[in-house]
């Protein structure tokens, strides 16, 4: 799923590395090199998820990670370090770390672990709904209804639940694998194509104008967000 992670992390091999490795998957990328101004990037509270090293120059990450906790920011935290000791996985934690990630690691390991922290901050982000309200659409998902202007209007089962997964994430920027994977299951027979035409299908019956769409844009690149 797309997001604003922050790397903060002062090796600039792995730095470009990371950022070219989250980028591919359509995540927004900032960076700080040191404790001190990536610090000062996360209290602004402009990320989703903070990459923090542990051993940083300036403010190391354990003071980072306290900081952040002391003054009321809840956002995600993967600690990183060259380190193996159980006790400085436990000392991260205690901080406020929501995961730790020893290097080197595979980057297979670390998309995984970034997906499972991103799910969870956007899940928190916006309860589920059972009824939402748009423009003239009025939507109810546990009676499989949508109005629009008044009138009823036919949607298919994966339409129904293809608008709810992106009412649910809405203002995030959704990729065409994540909506495989998370409406569709990765039916063999799917494909991202399958995704544009229902997307498209929408459109034409919830969008005043579907040649220009108010609330289903698309990100080119990278999917869909869902705006209001």
């Amino acid at each position: 799923m797309s997001s604003r992670i922050l790397l903060i992390e002062d090796e600039p091999g792995l730095v470009l590395t990371l950022s070219d490795l989250l980028a591919a998957e359509g995540h927004e990328v900032d960076t700080a090199m040191d404790g001190l101004s990536g610090l000062a990037k996360a209290r602004e509270g402009q990320c989703d998820l903070v990459i923090l090293d542990i051993m940083l120059p300036g403010k190391n990450g354990l003071e980072v990670c306290r900081e952040l906790r002391q003054q009321g920011s809840d956002v995600a935290i993967l600690m990183l370090t060259a380190k193996s000791q159980v006790i400085d996985r436990v000392v991260g934690l205690k901080l406020g770390a929501d995961d730790y990630l020893t290097k080197p690691f595979d980057p297979s390991e670390l998309l995984a672990r970034v997906e499972a922290l991103l799910r969870r901050v956007h899940k928190e982000s916006f309860p589920a709904v059972l009824r939402f309200q748009f423009g003239s659409v009025q939507v109810d998902f546990e009676k499989a209804e949508l109005l629009k202007d008044g009138s009823p209007v036919s949607l298919a089962g994966k339409e129904l639940q293809l608008l709810r997964y992106l009412i649910d994430h809405r203002g995030k920027v959704i990729s065409r694998e994540e909506l495989l994977k998370n409406v569709w299951e990765y039916q063999s027979d799917i494909s991202t194509r399958t995704v544009d035409v229902h997307v498209a299908w929408l459109r034409q019956k919830i969008e005043e104008n579907p040649q220009f769409p108010r609330y289903i844009r698309t990100v080119r690149g990278s999917g869909y967000r869902f705006a209001t």
